[in-house]
């Protein structure tokens, strides 16, 4: 797992004693789980199926050519290797004794595609401008076969000598006899054919690009589908001795439909070749092998393996939103390796349900072909840079490994740092600390710290910075590793002012029960009795506000006021509030309430004389900060009225109008404006009464009504409110 934790005690204790103002709460980041330790970047280093760090086998460097693509590798019968390149169009002989040197070198940019017959011959196809070369044994060549396509994407040589050439952009399958005659031999309608293969009938097994599909072709021409994936390219076949396929399939992602081999050489010709550290999650997903997914993930999806049985059943056995699968190679014991990129993974897929297990990474952006020997080391190429290098069975003495940075937000003090491990004999795990300011680590950043000594708690020695990374060096070797399991640091950030970002308040009247209630709803932020209440019973004290408070049905309660806000502390601390008040008029704050831990308060407003208020929200950190360094903030609200005194009726004059008697009044209010006024006849049904102006806004409007005569004033009912939804009835 990674995760940063805050945890309360006597170890915080101790750590409090900084000198610059800090919260008393320590975080811890723990760096324990498979995912966790792929975040960083190892060297020499594997990461098993149970998410420890150990060394990884032993890589020797066979070759490092100018070229910064080496596409594929392939082995003579005499043991020589033959490598194709880019953006050089050279076929690079390696021989017995590690010596390379150039076998062929052509007009072209890249050799994508390269083959061997049983004879010795080496054939290579080059892009962008299609050609196949031939090269005896004895180092003689030539142009073999020149079709009109753009791109030679692979080559597959028949026990009879036959070549048959994957290419592209019109996805063909060329068939050329072994004097350079060819012709069409089948017509995919994709765009690339990218990968050629025998099976144990002799039929041909094709990957191809826009779309993804593997196809099996009979020599005669015959085709049927394997596989529709839901993939753009088909990048790389491996057939079994029992017939089962397996492939490596990737998501394409230039627009132009090119596949993805030409789009890093297009996109490195303008970049540097010096290779790239990622410190990016890799999100890997493992499937059972009786399920398949659907396509609708595809677009989040970088590439995968499937297994193709020999009854037509396939599953997606293994998928990674951030490695690109390459190429695969099946090891003897059944297991899988991936070599994948960008970041230059090998991973080893094994067991049942597939587990991946992080092998070892290459000092280069991909790794591009994987080869067997027969020893059980394993060759392979890389690009960007180019290379080549021996995996080989024994394991490595010594293996580093750099977590990803910590980012902790602001300035902190570091604690200690503690890790798990074993260590057999003659094996030992040192841990070191660098720190700094700066996102990415640069020469502004401290040196490598330690080696710490004690696994259970070690101080770390680095100043105060925001940043932070961990270094692991394991020693061991051939034959025994030490195994890392978890690290975990602690820190405290500077403590960290609260803001108080917004205060709101609901309209007069206006509270919400509280949920779930027992007897009579209460109201969520108010402690104690509304006004009416109060007749009936005294008031009981005590604050029944929650951190987290989750507001019931609107009611209304006249004589009340809501407010709520909305409050952020950086460091995460737990906060309080106090609630103060003061008459717009006046300078000095009084205190409503202290150590709200619910961000909502409910004021009972008849306890303060009638006029313009403001209230001010101060937040404040003290509940989980030593109360020497505890901080505060505040926001004061707009201002308000508050008004409980009911406006003034005031009737005038009656005089009649034909059978009509019109009725004059006035309606005024000390502090808020005319509402609303209403009238009724009977005592039962309501009329609105309208102001002489039309427009109830000020605080005294003039009113008319109109009655029939026949009908006794002292019947007639009227009723104001104002703003504050205060209101009075009144006869005339």
């Amino acid at each position: 797992m990674f995760s940063r934790y805050k945890i309360l005690g006597s170890f915080i204790l101790v750590l409090t004693v900084a000198s610059t103002i800090i919260s008393s709460r320590a975080l811890f980041w723990e760096v324990s789980s498979r995912d966790a330790f792929l975040r960083g970047v190892v060297e020499n280093l594997s990461i098993n199926s149970y998410g420890h760090l150990m060394l990884g086998p032993k890589l020797a460097l066979l070759l490092q050519h100018s070229s910064p693509f080496l596409w594929n590798i392939t082995q003579a019968p005499d043991g020589n290797l033959y490598v194709g390149s880019g953006n050089s169009g050279q076929v690079i002989k390696i021989n017995n004794n590690g010596t390379g040197s150039v076998s062929l070198d052509t007009e072209e940019l890249a050799i994508h595609a390269i083959a061997v017959s049983s004879n010795g011959t080496i054939y290579a196809g080059t892009s962008p401008d299609g050609k196949i070369y031939r090269v005896t044994a004895n180092g003689d060549s030539e142009v073999f076969f020149n079709p009109p396509d753009r791109y030679i994407w692979s080559l597959a040589v028949h026990s009879s000598g036959t070549v048959y050439a994957a290419t592209g952009d019109k996805g063909i399958i060329y068939k050329i006899t072994p004097d350079g005659v060819g012709s069409p031999f089948y017509n995919t309608n994709t765009t690339n054919v990218m990968t050629l293969a025998f099976d144990n009938e002799g039929d041909i097994i094709a990957g191809t690009e826009s779309p993804g599909k593997i196809l099996r072709i009979s020599p005669s021409g015959e085709p049927s589908v394997l596989l529709d994936s839901r993939f753009n390219e088909i990048r790389s076949i491996s057939i079994e001795r029992d017939g089962t396929i397996f492939a490596t399939a990737i998501n394409n992602s230039d627009i132009s439909g090119n596949p993805i081999g030409s789009v890093i050489a297009q996109q490195t010709n303008s970049q540097t070749l010096t290779p790239t550290v990622s410190m990016q999650v890799t999100s890997v997903r493992l499937h059972p092998s009786t399920t398949a997914l659907p396509n609708s993930s595809s677009t989040q999806t970088k590439g995968g393996v499937y297994k193709i049985l020999t009854d037509g059943s396939w599953d997606l056995i293994w998928e990674s939103t951030e490695d690109t699968p390459y190429d695969l190679l099946v090891e003897p014991s059944g297991s899988l390796l991936i070599g994948t990129g960008n970041t230059g993974k090998i991973y080893r897929l094994t067991g049942t349900p597939i587990e991946a297990v992080l092998l070892t990474r290459a000092q280069a952006q991909q790794v591009t072909a994987l080869m067997p020997e027969e020893n059980g080391n394993i060759i392979f190429t890389t690009a960007n840079p180019g290379k080549v290098f021996r995996l080989q069975t024994e394991l490595s003495d010594t293996g580093h490994y750099e977590s990803e940075v910590l980012d902790t937000d602001t300035i902190s003090t570091w604690g200690t740092i503690r890790w798990r491990s074993r260590t057999p004999t003659e094996t030992e795990v040192n841990i070191f600390t660098r720190s700094g300011n700066t996102r990415m680590p640069d020469e502004t950043w401290s040196e490598w710290l330690g080696p710490y000594l004690n696994a259970e708690g070690s101080t770390i020695r680095n100043s105060k910075s925001r940043y932070l990374q961990w270094k692991a060096v394991l020693v061991g070797n051939s034959n025994r590793s030490p195994l890392l399991t978890s690290v975990t640091t602690a820190y405290l950030q500077r403590n960290i002012r609260p803001r108080v970002s917004s205060v709101s308040i609901e309209p007069p009247g206006v509270v919400f029960q509280k949920p779930y209630p027992s007897g009579d709803p209460g109201i969520a932020g108010f402690d104690g009795d509304t006004p009416t209440q109060r007749l009936s019973r005294r008031v009981v004290p005590g604050n029944t506000a929650t951190a987290n408070p989750v507001q019931g049905q609107r009611v209304f309660k006249n004589g009340l006021l809501t407010f709520t806000w909305k409050a952020v502390d950086d460091n995460g601390d737990d906060l309080e509030y106090d609630v103060l008040y003061r008459n717009q008029e006046q300078t000095e704050w009084n205190t409503l309430r202290q150590k709200l831990t619910a961000s909502i308060f409910v004021w009972d407003t008849t306890s303060v004389p009638d006029g313009k208020y403001i209230i001010r929200i101060v937040a404040s950190d003290s509940k989980s900060t030593h109360p020497e360094r505890a901080l505060s903030g505040h926001r004061d609200s707009p201002a308000f009225d508050i008004d409980n005194t009911n406006p003034i009726l005031l009737f005038g004059n009656k005089r009649n109008s034909g059978t009509s008697t019109i009725l004059e009044f006035e309606v005024s209010d000390e502090l808020s404006a005319v509402k609303s006024v209403e009238y009724s006849l009977d005592g039962i049904n309501w009329s609105n009464a309208y102001p002489e102006d039309g427009i109830a806004d000020s605080k005294s409007e003039q009113f008319e009504i109109s009655f029939d005569q026949t009908i006794d004033p002292s019947n007639i009912v009227i009723r104001a409110t104002d703003a504050l939804n205060n209101s009075i009835s009144a006869t005339p």
